[in-house]
């Protein structure tokens, strides 16, 4: 593997599921493989379980982390060309990326949509640069259209927990204050598509996502038919994807809640959620506290799902 930033860069899910299991079964199986092999985590923004869980697989493969807070410490990067650099921005991508890859042997980036150009955003001009100029395996830590990280651990844990080979899953937007981009539920829709479960994305009108994520999903735009015999309820906020309204929050309608009610229509559903998670806003304490919820589970997944993926890309270096 010499890049992961989507579904298609891990292979056959089976497969890949399989090899998540066997290194959840024994974590240090593998440090050799990281011996001497030096891990750059760059974040232009925040994280926590990202964060800790890549640090974490890369130590458990055996190898040294360096992490780079984009905000906090270093200059600030300019990525569009051709701008003439009078302002606070001090250095350029294009030069800093080549840098960085020198001290190296694997790159991780975050870099959330900015919600101001689609365009920009959908070309996914940063991490694409650090793909063509660094000369090193880059992988997604959340990008602006996808968390395959994020994706590849929920698929691990619906595949724990699932009790029939092809479970209903429901996508649900919920409300949210502020304005979030699309790259979780963009990508949990890729990853659920083809691992071919029964899969519905529920939302209010105009929170429709880009076509080719949404793929063969059923859109219900009704939330308590969509959760009818659900086995698992993933809930996210996203913001439109339309125009003219891209990345502007359209509703905040409490109904949409995940509440003890409309889980009740479920197949007493298991409850899915990234995290961080804006409590009695996207699902209330009843729900998320309950015996069904899955995220810390999902959480603690976020180990394996990026234990997986650098011991693909280490296996390719030797």
């Amino acid at each position: 593997m010499k890049k992961f930033t989507c579904v298609e860069d891990i292979g056959d899910l089976r497969v890949a599921v399989a090899e998540a299991m066997e290194i959840k079964r024994n974590r240090y199986a593998f440090t050799e493989l990281g011996k001497n092999r030096t891990l750059l985590m760059i974040f232009f923004n925040s994280s926590l379980r990202t964060r800790l869980s890549t640090q974490k697989a890369a130590m458990n493969l055996g190898m040294n982390v360096m992490v780079l807070d984009v905000n906090q410490g270093a200059w600030k990067l300019e990525t569009e060309r051709g701008v003439v650099m009078d302002g606070d921005k001090a250095e350029h991508l294009l030069e800093a990326i080549p840098v960085m890859a020198s001290y190296c042997d694997v790159i991780g980036v975050r870099s959330f949509a900015r919600l101001m150009d689609k365009t920009e955003d959908y070309e996914e001009r940063i991490i694409e640069q650090f793909i063509l100029y660094s000369g090193r395996p880059v992988f997604s830590m959340e990008a602006a259209t996808r968390h395959p990280l994020q994706s590849f651990a929920d698929l691990i844990t619906l595949e724990e927990y699932k009790k029939k080979e092809r479970p209903k899953v429901v996508l649900t937007w919920a409300p949210h204050p502020k304005a979030l981009p699309q790259a979780v539920p963009n990508s949990f829709a890729e990853w659920m598509n083809a691992a071919d479960y029964e899969f519905v994305i529920t939302h209010p009108k105009g929170y429709e996502l880009a076509p080719e994520f949404v793929g063969n999903a059923k859109v219900e735009y009704d939330q308590r038919k969509a959760f009818e015999g659900a086995d698992f309820i993933y809930a996210k906020n996203w913001s439109a994807y339309a125009d003219p309204d891209y990345g502007k929050v359209l509703s905040t309608d409490l109904d949409w809640t995940i509440d003890t009610e409309k889980m009740a229509l479920t197949n007493n559903a298991y409850f899915m959620h990234c995290l961080p998670v804006r409590r009695n806003m996207i699902v209330t304490d009843e729900v998320i506290e309950s015996p069904q919820s899955l995220v810390i589970r999902e959480a603690e997944n976020r180990e394996i799902s990026a234990q997986v993926v650098l011991k693909r890309i280490l296996e390719n270096l030797k």
